[in-house]
């Protein structure tokens, strides 16, 4: 989805050397270039526009006076500091640049017809005019001499087990008619082919493939060699193969190109020597020849360097250059540069820099040298409304591929494409609200067309119709400027106003700013004029405009940021400031720059490093792409996560260390976190929605949801009450529910009714019940930022699910009682005590009374929704609670229990007395309270089973509450809850338990028991006992008051003996007294 775009283009053209360039290499220590002719070898400074140095090749002899000498290759060393240069003639030269000794290093009397080094320069390959390759070291030590054409495949041969002849073999798709088929004559070479042989080495150095004509056939083969010189393997016969040949540097396919009957391809081979894939260049099968590929350093891109067939009426050819991409295993062309049909112009080398992979270098036959960079970009439109529908430009030759989200597929298919009359160079989308689908595509005929809209999608069903841009007009840009790529950046400000920079510049410093306009001359054709001109010291590599300020922001090629004032006056560029008045720049040049708002307006910069500025700050070190979207910045980065952080909510301060930080890792709530598949990268963000467009490395587009994104959509929903459109995301995403109450519980018990109603779906309602919990979301799952301002305000005092049930409930109630019957069924089953009592009740009340609405919900629907809710056991054991043998059956006959499990029981039930038998069926629940209340009203005849029920489940204070204090059954349930008291070790209290029941001698022996005296001996006097047991009893209560310590209460029980008067002992001060009784 991306692609190349010119950052700075280079000229000097101000030298003329001696006869015509033939080749060039480049000295990347110092950025010059060595340019070999018929007469001398010259090292041009591009930069700086002078020559360094220059040699003579004539003066020695090593080439003829009369300018026939060929130069068959050039090669700088750097660790020599030396350029070796091989003539057709035989000689190797070496020429010292520090010393400017010329040395000729090795002669062969056969004649010389390549020159090649491997990568590290420790060997160099050479062929000679007799065919053979000879190889040797940095040193120019011969090591071997071999023959190019060997009749042996190689080392690589492959085994054939011996299976049978081919005719009874089996040949898959082709059938049988591929046994009876014919071997194809070999066709020779095109008449056009020089004859000579081409090598190319492997990035690693290890393997080198040579390209020739075979002396039997005439055709060309591929064999490829190891670095020993040794024969690996020889590639299969192929018809039409041409001289171009390019050793993809990652290793893994040798490039050449074929002419078939039909077409002309690119096609590549493995090391192996067979075919593996192809593509078809854009132009009739005689047309052009390809004079050279070239692959640049990392391997991205193919430089195809083409030049016409046909000559014109002058006897001039046009050239071509050609870059071309690969994606998702199909090829696009990204640019193309048209140098026209004079001779001068016409590149007479090309070549990639060794060290900067997106830099290309050309020298033409009239001395000009030209220097490309290149960038990566993603053209993408800038709407933030809603009309917006988030277009990604692919430029692919003529055709420009146009994405919306609405449409994601996987690369090259697309939602349509543009054929336009000639190969596309730029892409810009309007910057203006409401127009931001209409796009301008810059030709390299030097046109600009503009499409607009072409109207709304349109849903059918289960697909959307999207409408292709349509043409709206035709420019022609009237510029001077006659080289390839006269614009090399290209903005659409506002209506048919653009902002384009020069080409090629004269000069290291020199860039013009244009602001193009429609031209007031009437002409047939529309045309865009100079409307003005701005002189920039530095070359301009970057362009990014604002629609909300109108900001132009321009990056320098040192990393300079200047303002640009196009819609004053007079034009002007002015240095980018902060707010103290202090010039601020990027610390190093960027690659990819966008205008965001961090409390004020700042420039971001992400570089070819990874790193991400804002201004003149470093925020990241860690960052593969990034997108600013509305008031989010969202980034992927080199861990494999996607971030996205809100803007408005940071400093540069804050978004530093929140970048610096691990990003919440492990925290799994961090909303602005996600984890993405490695190697992961930012296409596009639809407007006004929670689609976040990613590329993967493969090529294939990946949609996701990036929790941030949503959450603050969500919210914003629920703000403006848009429940239904939360909803839909929520349930769409699996956004736990709990969300649209938690934000703002008090808005929404004010708005339930507008929730009900904006939903307007049984189902929906249910399912926002059903997932009601008690947590607050807010603070468990989708907490908000820290430094956020909006936080969900307190709701109702009360349990969260039951306030909402009832809520709910009541409005629906209101409403429409009938259409939310089920709605109504599920608000009391949610509860946290759980209303199936009541909710049974009303499934019975439909079945009785059945309502006669419309939308009314029948009895047998209402039940089988109720089991649906709860299980089938626990709804019957509620049935039977509610003593409605009706309502019971009406449960079990739609449950799955067999009638033998249930009629008898309810049968037994029906005999029954009717408090006994709501007894029976409560202790058949286990609800033993409301049992024993029940079985308390029987009559005295089962007082003994209620007196057993008691004792079993210890409900002796429920029971007392039952029964008369004066009755026996009273005296009965006291005296057994005594002998519980006394097992549970509460002696004192069965005493005083017993002693109201009249049992005083049980009493005392209680009160003794637990060394409660006072109590005794008050029990004691109501009896009465004799005075000498008084006494005794008075003497073992002081005894065990010892045992257990209580010396004071001890003595005041022995002080006042003998007891003729306990009344006294009222007056007695307690040290560890009980206190209880009448005391």
């Amino acid at each position: 989805m991306r692609n190349l775009r010119l950052l700075k283009s280079l000229r000097c053209s101000e030298l003329q050397g001696p006869g015509t360039p033939q080749c060039f290499s480049v000295r990347t220590d110092t950025g010059t270039v060595l340019i070999a002719s018929e007469y001398s070898v010259t090292e041009l400074d591009p930069r700086a526009g002078q020559v360094m140095n220059e040699v003579s090749l004539t003066a020695e002899r090593y080439l003829p006076e009369d300018g026939s000498g060929t130069v068959v290759g050039i090669q700088d060393l750097p660790d020599q500091e030396s350029v070796c240069v091989a003539t057709a003639t035989g000689d190797v030269i070496l020429y010292n640049l520090s010393t400017s000794q010329l040395e000729c290093v090795g002669s062969v009397n056969s004649g010389l017809s390549a020159m090649s080094w491997s990568p590290d320069q420790e060997l160099v390959t050479l062929t000679t005019g007799q065919d053979t390759i000879i190889m040797m070291t940095k040193n120019f030590e011969p090591i071997i001499e071999v023959g190019i054409h060997q009749d042996d495949f190689g080392e690589g041969k492959f085994i054939t087990v011996g299976w049978g002849k081919k005719e009874t073999q089996f040949h898959g798709s082709e059938g049988k008619h591929a046994a009876q088929k014919k071997t194809i004559e070999v066709q020779p070479a095109m008449s056009w082919d020089d004859r000579r042989p081409r090598v190319t080495w492997r990035g690693d150095g290890q393997l080198f493939a040579v390209s020739s004509v075979c002396p039997q056939t005439g055709a060309r083969k591929v064999r490829v060699w190891n670095r020993e010189c040794v024969l690996q393997s020889t590639s299969e016969t192929v018809n039409g193969l041409e001289q171009s040949l390019c050793w993809k540097p990652s290793g893994s396919l040798i490039a050449a190109t074929q002419r078939h009957p039909n077409k002309h391809s690119v096609v590549f081979m493995e090391k192996n020597g067979l075919l593996h894939g192809d593509f078809t260049l854009p132009f009739g099968k005689e047309q052009v020849k390809v004079k050279a590929l070239l692959w640049n350093s990392d391997s991205t891109v193919l430089a195809v360097w083409l030049e016409d067939m046909i000559r014109e009426e002058g006897g001039q050819v046009n050239t071509y250059i050609q870059l071309w991409t690969v994606g998702n295993y199909h090829w696009y062309l990204k640019q193309s540069l048209y140098f026209g049909t004079d001779p001068q112009r016409a590149p007479a080398d090309v070549s990639w820099d060794p060290e900067r992979p997106l830099r290309l270098h050309l020298v033409t036959r009239g001395w000009a040298s030209l220097t490309y960079d290149w960038g990566w970009s993603t053209d993408r439109s800038h709407g933030v409304d809603g009309q917006d529908n988030a277009n990604v430009a692919v430029i692919d030759g003529g055709s420009n591929m146009v994405a919306p989200p609405t449409c994601v597929v996987p690369p090259p298919m697309c939602a349509y494409e543009l054929q336009l009359p000639a190969p596309v160079n730029l892409v810009t989308f309007h910057r203006q609200p409401q127009r931001t689908n209409e796009l301008a595509a810059l030709t390299a005929d030097g046109h600009i067309l503009v499409y607009g809209q072409g109207g709304p999608p349109e849903a059918l069903r289960f697909r959307s119709i999207t409408h292709a841009p349509q043409l709206k007009t035709t420019y022609r840009v009237l510029l001077d400027q006659e080289e390839p790529l006269a614009l090399r950046l290209l903005l659409w400000l506002r209506g048919d106003v653009f902002l384009g920079v020069g080409g090629c510049a004269e000069g290291p410093s020199q860039c013009t700013l244009l602001i193009l306009g429609p031209s007031e001359a009437q002409s047939p054709q529309s045309t865009l004029e100079i409307k003005s001109r701005v002189e920039l010291e530095g070359h301009v590599i970057s362009m990014c405009h604002s629609s909300d300020t109108g900001t132009v922001a321009l990056q320098l090629e040192d990393g300079r940021i200047r303002k640009f004032l196009w819609d004053s006056l007079k034009p002007s560029v002015v240095g980018w400031q902060d707010a103290t008045g202090y010039s601020i720049n990027f610390p190093d040049p960027c690659v990819q720059t966008a205008l965001c708002t961090i409390e004020k307006e700042h420039l971001l910069g992400l570089t070819d490093r990874s790193h991400l500025f804002v201004d003149d700050t470093e925020v990241a070190s860690n960052v593969s792409s990034f997108v600013v979207y509305d008031d989010f910045l969202l980034l992927t980065t080199h861990s494999h996560t996607c971030r996205c952080l809100r803007l408005s909510t940071l400093t540069v301060k804050g978004l530093q260390v929140a970048l610096a930080a691990d990003g919440g890792q492990n925290d799994q709530n961090d909303e602005t976190l996600r984890r993405v598949e490695r190697g992961s990268r930012i296409v596009t963000v639809v407007p006004q929605d929670t689609r976040l467009i990613l590329q993967m490395p493969r090529g294939n587009l990946e949609t996701i949801h990036h929790r941030a994104l949503v959450l603050a959509q969500l919210r914003k929903c629920l703000d403006s009450q848009k429940f239904r459109e939360a909803f839909e995301c929520m349930r769409k995403l699996r956004i736990n529910l709990n969300l649209i109450y938690d934000h703002n519980p008090k808005v929404f018990l004010e708005s339930v009714e507008t929730f009900l109603r904006q939903l307007d779906s049984i189902n929906h309602i249910n399912l926002f019940l059903t997932e009601l919990k008690e947590e607050d979301t807010t603070t468990t799952m989708y907490p908000y930022p820290s430094n956020a301002t909006g936080q969900s305000a307190p709701g109702a005092c009360g349990k969260k699910v039951d306030i909402v049930c009832d809520a709910l409930r009541c409005t629906m109630e209101s409403m429409d009682q009938h259409k939310y019957c089920l709605s109504i069924l599920t608000s009391h089953v949610k509860k946290t005590v759980p209303e199936l009592e009541v909710a049974l009740q009303k499934v019975h009340e439909l079945r009785v009374n059945p309502p006669g609405a419309a939308n009314a919900v029948s009895a047998e629907e209402a039940l089988k929704y109720l089991m649906f809710l709860v299980n089938v056991n626990e709804l019957y054991e509620h049935s039977l609670g509610t003593y409605d043998f009706d309502l019971v059956l009406m449960v079990a006959e739609k449950s799955q229990k067999d009638p033998k499990e249930y009629l008898p029981f309810l049968n037994m039930l029906k005999t029954l007395e009717p408090n006994y038998q709501r007894y029976t069926i409560d202790k058949h629940l286990k609800r033993y309270r409301k049992a024993l209340h029940h079985l308390s009203k029987c009559g005295e005849e089962h007082f003994t089973e209620a007196l057993n029920l008691v004792k079993d489940q210890r409900l002796y204070s429920e029971a007392l509450g039952l029964y008369p204090t004066d009755s026996p059954q009273y005296k009965a349930l006291s005296c057994a809850y005594a002998e519980y008291l006394v097992e549970q070790q509460q002696a004192e209290q069965a005493g005083l338990l017993l002693w109201r029941c009249g049992e005083a001698v049980r009493a005392l022996q209680a009160f003794v028991g637990s060394a409660s005296w006072r109590n005794a001996l008050c029990v004691a006097e109501q009896i009465p006992l004799p005075p000498d047991q008084l006494a005794l009893l008075a003497r073992d209560l002081a005894e065990k008051l010892i045992e257990l310590r209580r010396y004071t209460e001890a003595a005041i029980l022995l002080e006042h003996q003998p007891f003729t008067h306990l009344y006294e002992l009222h007056e007695i001060p307690s040290g560890g007294g009980c206190g209880v009784g009448t005391w």
